[in-house]
């Protein structure tokens, strides 16, 4: 929960517009309470193993992340993995790298053949 609450800090110091937060799915009534409190905009994942996904900042920023329709990151397509890490604010350069990689070495998944 520490770093839910940090992101929460950072959140509204302004550092980021959106974070990213894994945590146990018995704190999901406590980080809405308290993301409904603070009037954050949020969405959340249910993903495996009895945890969440939370996404945390601008009203924007969380449409764009449902504009994915995907709840596992592992679905994301390489663009939208890019806005993703763009938006969290992981280095541009590092992003751009990972995106060649991708196009170099298409993922393989589900709907591959």
């Amino acid at each position: 929960m520490e770093v839910f609450y940090h992101n929460i800090y950072e959140y509204q110091k302004g550092l980021r517009n959106l974070c990213l937060c894994t945590l146990k799915q018995e704190n999901r009534q406590k980080v809405e309470k308290r993301l409904n409190k603070e009037k954050i905009s949020y969405l959340i994942h249910d993903i495996e193993e009895g945890k969440i996904n939370i996404y945390l900042g601008s009203k924007e920023c969380i449409e764009v992340i449902k504009s994915f329709n995907k709840i596992n990151l592992y679905e994301l397509t390489p663009e939208q993995d890019f806005i993703l890490g763009i938006m969290l604010g992981y280095s541009r350069l590092t992003q751009c790298r990972r995106y060649l990689k991708y196009l170099a070495f298409p993922r393989k998944t589900s709907l591959s053949v």
